[in-house]
């Protein structure tokens, strides 16, 4: 009962209290489908496990950001490992250790351009991730935005 207890606990704490127990497995997003196993791993109180998760934030509201973090602290302050491939951030900056992978996509990347905390990162001339981190550099509102075409709405 305790272990279910947890697992419903984390699976609110991470914004999927919207689910039902009749959603279909194949209508999750990968970042949903990611969370649950996760919630299954938390509710067994295993330690010494290495977790690696790909971008766990994708499609979470701030608030439940805020919550995956402090899971994923609570995982490493237990005894576990914790690799996360993460884009965003507050994950970023929450993170123990950086490795800023780059310099750009596909074939164009691949390289370890930084290493270290997020501060680490931030003082990297190098690191194009630690000058957005840092404020540096930051993503332009658009000036005019593109109207929206009249034969589209949402019904």
């Amino acid at each position: 009962l305790k272990e279910i207890r947890e697992r419903l606990r984390f699976l609110n704490d991470v914004g999927l209290d919207y689910l039902t127990l009749s959603r279909n497995s194949g209508t999750l997003s990968g970042g949903e489908s990611q969370r649950i196993r996760l919630a299954s791993q938390i509710g067994s109180g295993l330690t010494g496990v290495l977790y690696v998760l790909d971008e766990p934030s994708i499609g979470l509201h701030q608030r439940d950001n805020a919550r995956l973090l402090d899971t994923l602290k609570h995982l490493r302050d237990i005894g576990n490992t914790v690799i996360v491939v993460e884009h965003d951030e507050d994950a970023i900056l929450h993170a123990d250790y950086v490795v800023d992978i780059g310099p750009a996509a596909g074939i164009h990347g691949g390289h370890i351009i930084a290493q270290g905390t997020p501060q680490q990162i931030m003082a990297s001339p190098a690191s194009i991730t630690g000058k957005y981190l840092s404020g540096e550099l930051e993503v332009a509102t658009p000036a005019v935005r593109r109207e929206a075409k009249k034969n589209r709405r949402l019904k």
